[in-house]
């Protein structure tokens, strides 16, 4: 359901059409099909259904005082490539890696989790939480400070055995550090999980308001902020409708 994927898959139904009886419609599809990606690769579309998710929780306020632990939801290492090359490879959403060193510096008494282990369907040996151990080490994390859980597949999986893993006490304060847009599903998955946690989005996707109605000149760019606002729109939809969220924006406020 992607937009990209599914742009190319009516392109191709179209081709097909019109080589059969339904060529007239088919025609018409190809038309609609080249209009939805022209919206799709360079209209504001991307901005507009990526705004309400990073927008929804603002920066973390250091003000109210050193958090005690410090959660890093996977997604920036590609476990395949990694694997392939034997090397941790950084595949996107490298401000994931970066913030919680700055954190670890600035909270040096503060734990540091990172969650993540491997999210293909059919399961391989190579788990994310492997791969970017080491890179937080590289950036200034010591070894002994790392809390690694391995086994999730999904933000839900994160939330449940993150919060199996370090048993956090009442009173106690954890930041959730992932990417602005992924921000709202997976605090709504944490509260339902029973882990109170705080926002500390990174990883933004477009500059804010001022950027809501720009064009871009650049398909790959446009193309890519709304496969990305799509995928996290239905993943909303989905986790709603599983009742593993309770609401389909999660927003500041508890549930």
């Amino acid at each position: 359901m992607l937009p990209i994927n599914l742009l190319v898959e009516l392109g191709i139904l179209s081709v097909v059409l019109m080589a059969t009886r339904f060529a007239a419609f088919g025609r018409k599809l190809a038309v609609v099909t080249l209009v939805l990606l022209a919206l799709a690769a360079f209209s504001p579309l991307g901005n507009l259904l990526l705004y309400p998710l990073e927008s929804r929780f603002a920066p973390w306020d250091p003000s109210r005082g050193a958090p005690d632990g410090i959660i890093v939801l996977g997604g920036s290492v590609d476990t395949d490539l990694s694997a392939a090359h034997r090397t941790p490879v950084i595949a996107h959403a490298a401000d994931r890696l970066f913030a919680p060193a700055e954190l670890a510096r600035r909270y040096p008494n503060a734990r540091i989790v990172f969650t993540g282990g491997t999210s293909n369907l059919i399961s391989t040996e190579s788990r994310e939480a492997d791969y970017s151990a080491p890179v937080l080490e590289a950036i200034g994390i010591p070894k002994e400070r790392l809390i690694l859980e391995r086994n999730s597949r999904n933000t839900w999986e994160n939330a449940i055995f993150t919060k199996q893993l370090v048993s956090p006490k009442p009173g106690e304060r954890w930041l959730l550090v992932t990417s602005a847009f992924h921000m709202p599903r997976s605090m709504g998955i944490f509260r339902k999980a029973g882990f109170d946690v705080e926002a500390y989005p990174v990883d933004w996707r477009m500059g804010g308001r001022d950027n809501l109605f720009s064009f871009t000149n650049s398909g790959a760019d446009g193309l890519r902020r709304t496969d990305v606002a799509v995928r996290e729109w239905i993943g909303l939809v989905a986790y709603r409708l599983m009742g593993r969220t309770g609401e389909l924006l999660p927003g500041p406020g508890k549930d």
